[in-house]
């Protein structure tokens, strides 16, 4: 159940300070960045005449002024930097930037060279893409009105997108506020955590001197703020170790934020993360693990009942459902899934839920607890089984069929959408081109012998707009049969018990402890979800 990935993350907090993270994605932050301040792109020397472009952008049908994202690429495919517009690839690599997106709320001017240009325009992940092709030669002067079709309304539908990791670093607070307000803003979001993560100097992290008062203040304009903090353990610096977990909206900071040498370069591993969930917990907090199949607390943590949610792409783009997620369902639990994007926003990446009235962070956390959610950078999606959403119970008194309807909608090409028994893809719909985005639906009866979940997903493949991974994947909705109420694999639970031998071994093997009862007090966290799992076999039919 684990994955060789690179990472350390971490997140913000709560009363007086908020927090930032350290963590490496595979592909989107260089060490380099931690040792060199970040500083936006300049803006590209132009020598020709310019002209003077405008952009106005409004949704098609109501011509309300969007917020969103604009690009000019020049004919060789180069992108212009757009001086005055924030770059969307701010403190991101080089590679990232030259995507060459800005962030353009309602209506801008910007120069630009008197050429042949193309203009593309986009407003989050619900609207399709517009182009216009422009020459500029001989013109000193242009506007440009964007009407955007919008294909999918998650407001309408009640929806409320939020991102529950993300950390900025080696910005300074100017650049970091005007990040915080316009970039999520730009991208479509509802709510975005902020979170509080200590590694050895961390002075760089600037979202670590947010107060709660502060996200309040930068509320506002369709954005909510929430706090959170990423409480983790590494024996490397980025190597693998008990893991790292997301405290959403603390009333106050856990300490210690991160443990052990491997990231303080002091103290000891004996303390587990359980602890700082326990109390945590008390706090009224949300518990989130994050980085997929990262860490080895999360499966004796998720069998004791003490995690609300587990994030996925957030922070590295090789995960997989199957590794960190389908093993945890197919021994029984309910997990609801989650996303974010750790260091910056270097993909569209997060997780819908219901919230009715207005967006609270309170009522937001509670439906996400509730697994009412699904994830996405970029593929929306509509899932019910007899007319229950995820999260949902259906209970059968006998063996039988359940009616699943489905859609999937997305700006790109998703190629399908998948239903998820157990597992195992069970039924596809390819995606059809419908005008500027693509579409593909799901009516299908399902026969249901014993205790099941069942999801729908895109089976990934192709990049939007940032270059990310597609992926989309609905939280279960589960079936009781005759009484019967989980799914219980007794070669997953096997597995799961070798996986937390395997942790055993690793920790007496790496761990740093100031006596043997340390040692004792953390691998006993594991012999009890050994037990835990053991129980169930031998009640196992």
């Amino acid at each position: 159940m684990k994955i060789c990935c690179l990472f350390s993350a971490a997140l913000f907090l709560l009363s007086t300070a908020a927090p930032v993270y350290s963590h490496q994605s595979t592909r989107h932050l260089l060490q380099a960045r931690l040792e060199a301040p970040i500083e936006s792109a300049p803006a590209r020397v132009v020598t020709a005449q310019t002209s003077q472009l405008t952009i106005e952008v409004v949704e098609a049908t109501t011509e309300t002024p969007l917020s969103g994202l604009v690009r000019i690429l020049r004919d060789d495919g180069t992108a212009l930097a757009l001086e005055g517009l924030l770059d969307r690839g701010l403190g991101l690599e080089a590679d990232f930037q030259r995507l060459g997106w800005h962030v353009i709320h309602g209506r801008a001017t910007v120069a630009v060279p008197r050429e042949q240009i193309t203009v593309e325009v986009i407003s989050g992940i619900e609207t399709e893409l517009e182009r216009r092709k422009l020459d500029l030669h001989g013109s000193k002067m242009e506007l440009l009105r964007f009407e955007l079709n919008r294909f999918f309304d998650s407001r309408a539908q009640g929806l409320q997108s939020g991102n529950t990791h993300l950390h900025l670093m080696k910005l300074s607070r100017t650049q970091s506020d005007r990040y915080l307000r316009e970039i999520p803003r730009g991208d479509g979001l509802d709510l975005l955590f902020v979170s509080h993560l200590e590694r050895i100097a961390d002075d760089a992290y600037i979202t670590n001197t947010y107060s709660s008062g502060d996200l309040q203040a930068l509320s506002g304009d369709g954005i909510l703020f929430g706090n959170g903090e990423e409480h983790r353990q590494n024996f490397d610096k980025f190597g693998e170790g008990y893991g790292h977990v997301m405290l959403l909206d603390l009333k106050e900071l856990v300490e210690p934020v991160s443990i052990g040498p491997g990231i303080m370069e002091e103290g000891h591993d004996g303390i587990p993360l359980r602890r700082g969930i326990g109390s945590a917990r008390k706090d009224g907090a949300t518990v989130i693990v994050c980085h997929s199949a990262y860490g080895f607390e999360d499966v004796p943590n998720w069998v004791s009942g003490l995690i609300d949610a587990h994030n996925i792409f957030d922070g590295s783009l090789d995960d997989n459902y199957e590794d960190a997620l389908y093993p945890l369902l197919n021994i029984g639990l309910r997990v609801p899934f989650s996303s974010g994007t750790d260091w910056f926003m270097y993909d569209f990446s997060r997780v819908y839920v219901p919230v009715e009235g207005e967006l609270t962070v309170d009522k937001w956390l509670r439906e996400l607890r509730d697994g009412r959610s699904f994830i996405t950078n970029g593929t929306l999606l509509e899932f019910s089984v007899n007319d229950l959403g995820p999260g949902a119970t259906v209970v059968l008194s006998a063996t039988g069929a359940v009616l699943v309807r489905a859609r999937g909608v997305g700006r790109i090409d998703f190629k399908a959408i998948e239903l998820v028994h157990n597992g195992r893809v069970v039924s596809t719909s390819k995606s059809l081109a419908v005008g500027g985005h693509f579409e593909a639906t799901l009516d299908v009866a399902v026969r249901i012998d014993s205790p099941s979940w069942l999801a729908l997903r895109i089976p990934g493949g192709g990049q939007n707009e940032l270059e990310g991974k597609l992926f989309a994947h609905t939280s279960p909705v589960y079936v009781e049969v005759a009484g019967n109420k989980g799914v219980f694999m007794p070669d997953i639970a096997r597995s799961l018990i070798t996986d937390m031998l395997q942790s055993i071994a690793t920790i007496s093997k790496k761990g740093k402890f100031e006596s043997d009862e340390d040692r004792e007090r953390i691998i006993e966290i594991y012999r009890q979800g050994i037990k835990v799992i053991e129980t169930r076999l031998a009640q196992s039919p």
